[in-house]
């Protein structure tokens, strides 16, 4: 496996990252999560096949009634236990609006937030820190001067931000450049191989990759840390008739149209045919092949769903494959 640089870093990291967003669950939380034993396997069998960069984010799993900062939780005590963690590479997010949907990207929120993730993590200090949302209508300056607050006291390696448009990500780091200060080094949006309409989500506060934010990426060199990097398993479930007619009727994910799908389908089949690979790994390898540096996040449920999908590690598809599939829609 080798390892991807981030520009303008010193962040080594595996070509795949590890989603942590459902882990944390006890017995009585949801049958949904993924429990203790199961995540510590997953994470065991991420790192013993050569995977270093982690996900995970303060709310995540707060949804569920008891316990916040599942997630995070979790990492932390895994950490303790496999006295791993500086050879890992950690990522979280904070700054994610309130559940009433206030925003929460001013000084005092952004502090409290880090201040928990670090305590959560049993660690001193975050490799990479994501704002999970953006305000719009927040100036970026104050967001950027209290980020860089925690960068001089030694809390945040390195700044990313999550959701955020291209346009926003561009004024942010024109600020942080031009009052000398860090700026973001990734951004984390929602993009995979599928066709994905934005204006459908269930959850309108993601920020889908767009052909400006692929321009921006192009020109800037920003690093792209894609979650929902394999649909969902959407492709993988096509290969079902069953959920393929279910699919077909209009019975598929939110976002996904089906029409457009089925034929992006068909050109990954197609791509993965004249490749002799899996679907999966063409799904990941689409992403790992733009031209600019791309580090999937991908989330399994069974180590044996994490094996097949590292075979993807060093996956690269030409630039006829990559036609082939933005061309189907």
């Amino acid at each position: 496996m080798t390892l991807r640089d981030i520009p303008g870093t010193d962040l080594r990291v595996s070509p795949l990252c590890l989603g942590t967003a459902l882990y944390g669950a006890d017995a009585a939380a949801s049958h949904q999560l993924i429990d203790t034993p199961t995540a510590y396997s997953l994470l065991d069998a991420f790192v013993a096949r050569g995977g270093n960069f982690i996900d995970t984010a303060r709310s995540y799993n707060d949804w569920i009634p008891g316990e916040r900062g599942r997630s995070e939780g979790l990492i932390g005590r895994w950490f303790a236990d496999r006295r791993n963690r500086n050879h890992l590479m950690l990522a979280t997010k904070g700054g994610h609006a309130s559940d009433d949907g206030a925003p929460r990207l001013n000084a005092r929120d952004l502090g409290a937030d880090i201040d928990a993730s670090l305590r959560r993590l049993r660690i001193e200090a975050i490799d990479l820190y994501y704002l999970h949302r953006d305000d719009p209508t927040a100036a970026v300056a104050p967001i950027i001067d209290a980020l860089n607050a925690h960068v001089r006291a030694g809390k945040i390696r390195y700044l990313g931000c999550s959701n955020w448009s291209a346009a926003r990500i561009r004024e942010a780091n024109d600020y942080a450049a031009a009052s000398g200060q860090a700026g973001f080094v990734a951004n984390q949006p929602l993009w995979n191989a599928g066709v994905i309409e934005a204006a459908t989500q269930s959850d309108r506060t993601l920020t889908t990759m767009n052909d400006e934010m692929r321009r921006m990426h192009s020109e800037t060199g920003l690093a792209c840390v894609p979650y929902s990097a394999q649909a969902g398993g959407l492709f993988t479930k096509l290969q079902s008739p069953w959920y393929a007619l279910r699919f077909r009727l209009g019975k598929g994910p939110t976002g996904y149209p089906s029409a457009p799908n089925r034929r992006r389908h068909a050109a990954l089949l197609s791509v993965a045919s004249a490749r002799q690979l899996t679907i999966t790994q063409v799904v990941l390898g689409y992403l790992l092949s733009q031209p600019f540096v791309t580090v999937p996040v991908v989330g399994c449920r069974t180590v044996d769903q994490l094996v097949s999908t590292m075979t993807a590690s060093d996956i690269r598809l030409d630039a006829a494959d990559l036609a082939t599939i933005d061309a189907a829609r």
